[in-house]
């Protein structure tokens, strides 16, 4: 499975690419924002997209605003990472249609928890 990972910050981009490595996940394409991201899944398929919360010019809440907005795009799997753990966070992004959401920091064992999660694995 193709797992796309979307964040601002090459350094947590790779901390991302080392756990998914960890629990079994290869197949690892990068976006560095929002614009980026959104090209790249509309030119090739994905079966989970990571996204951080906090980024520019397009925030991961309006990157999964327009994934589930977008008929080819909207049954994509989708967790939120996100460096705070606000209620309304986590509810606006409930709200858009996350399907998983994780607080930072955190290990590989919680991220693989997620991922079968989302994917009824």
């Amino acid at each position: 499975m193709k797992i796309l990972v979307v964040d601002d910050y090459a350094t947590m981009r790779r901390i991302v690419r080392n756990l998914l490595t960890q629990i079994g996940y290869t197949d690892v394409d990068e976006a560095g924002d929002g614009v980026t991201a959104l090209q790249k899944l509309r030119e090739s398929k994905y079966g989970l997209v990571i996204v951080d919360w906090s980024m520019e010019p397009m925030t991961g809440l309006q990157l999964l605003k327009e994934i589930r907005a977008d008929q080819k795009l909207s049954g994509t799997p989708f967790i939120m990472v996100n460096a705070e753990s606000k209620t309304e966070h986590v509810i606006a992004a409930k709200q858009a249609g996350v399907n998983n959401y994780i607080v930072k920091p955190f290990n590989a064992d919680t991220l693989k928890q997620k991922i079968h999660s989302v994917l009824g694995e």
